[in-house]
């Protein structure tokens, strides 16, 4: 995954540099986490970006080096999840409003996050990604069946509808991701296949 392709990769860094800035200021940080919805659906996102950004930054040696850890995009591709699995947990939020030490490790678990999507992408190929979606999709779904159904608020620095108006972001976040790997991936074998047909030169 290639975030503003055209940009330098200096140019990337620095825009995700100044995006985590931005995210960092008190009183955006504190918009956004004032709704549970916001919280997850566009703060997670928008410092995940800020690390596939800075990520540009990294020089060939260490590039080759998680390339040599990060085979076929797997242990990133686990990491992420697993940064995605925990903050997803109602309590996480909770503490991450209240204690500063862990709001800030959960910032530095998103950027990180979104800097290992980024390495992994593409070397993990069709169908690493498959399986990589295929378990973070569905499980993004129940959640947010759980946060709709739950008759009590799972965090208590949240109202109710807020908890049912995530629950609703999450599922249809689910399937808009899902639609749009499904249209890449059909995009792709199209491409293949009239590569195929096309007479090769003498």
């Amino acid at each position: 995954m290639t975030p503003f392709p055209r940009c330098t990769p200096r140019t990337q860094a620095a825009l995700g540099l100044v995006l985590c800035v931005v995210l960092a200021w008190p009183p955006l940080r504190h918009a956004l986490e004032a709704s549970m919805w916001r919280h997850m659906v566009l703060q997670f996102p928008l410092l995940m970006a800020a690390g596939a950004l800075l990520a540009a930054a990294l020089p060939p040696r260490a590039r080759g080096a998680v390339a040599r850890w990060n085979a076929h995009g797997i242990a990133g591709l686990v990491g992420v999840a697993v940064v995605l699995g925990v903050l997803m947990v109602p309590r996480v939020l909770d503490l991450a409003l209240r204690d500063g030490t862990i709001e800030a490790v959960k910032g530095a678990a998103l950027v990180l996050a979104g800097a290992a999507l980024r390495l992994s992408w593409r070397a993990a190929g069709l169908v690493v990604q498959g399986f990589f979606l295929g378990n973070m999709l569905p499980m993004t779904a129940v959640v947010g069946q759980l946060y709709i159904d739950a008759p009590l608020r799972l965090c208590n620095a949240y109202l109710l509808d807020d908890q049912a108006r995530l629950g609703q972001w999450l599922i249809a976040l689910a399937v808009l991701l899902a639609l749009g790997w499904l249209a890449q991936v059909g995009w792709w074998v199209v491409r293949r296949e009239g590569a195929a047909l096309l007479p090769h030169e003498a």
